[in-house]
């Protein structure tokens, strides 16, 4: 465990606002309660590589409420060493990736058609990435993701951030009477 008031939990995500992984990725961070990362003192934050007036109606589709930034030109993905194009042709599936490639696909263009801004939204070749900073130029941890369903297990990051995990199931409890 960090034991540091000034980290990071950091995802700079291969996030184009439009793909479904993504958005359904960021959903689940969402999900993670802003007292689970002040009582660990860290911050998360995602960055994206769409235009910023893309952040407001993204946040509002998936209702994530912690730090966003955009870097439309993908110079923290290169400083990085994010790869583009998918480097792994292993099956991997995401706990986060709720829909299937069809119908995420599907949704994804949907969304594309509708939005009031249809324009680039990001490089869907781009990969992403996690990363446990801080303070100052400390690395703690860092996974780049091999291809668009390589995002690291998001309680992972937590614990090795020292923050309290979320139960991210979907399952109806069944109570037994």
């Amino acid at each position: 465990m960090i034991d540091n008031p000034e980290r990071s939990a950091g995802q700079v995500l291969q996030m184009h606002f439009l793909c479904y992984v993504c958005k359904e990725y960021v959903e689940d961070l969402g999900k993670i309660p802003k007292k689970f990362l002040q009582d660990a003192k860290v911050r998360l934050v995602v960055i994206g590589q769409s235009a910023h007036h893309h952040i407001r109606p993204f946040c509002n589709l998936t209702g994530y409420p912690h730090e966003i930034y955009v870097d439309p030109q993908r110079e923290i993905y290169k400083i990085l060493g994010m790869k583009r194009g998918e480097s792994s042709g292993s099956a991997v599936h995401s706990p986060h990736v709720k829909s299937s490639l069809l119908s995420g696909s599907i949704k994804s263009m949907w969304r594309a058609m509708t939005s009031p801004a249809f324009d680039f939204q990001g490089d869907p070749a781009q990969q992403g990435g996690t990363f446990i900073l801080g303070p100052g130029d400390e690395i703690h941890f860092v996974h780049l993701d091999q291809n668009r369903l390589d995002h690291i297990p998001i309680n992972n990051v937590l614990q090795l951030a020292g923050v309290e995990t979320v139960d991210f199931t979907y399952r109806s409890q069944i109570i037994d009477i």
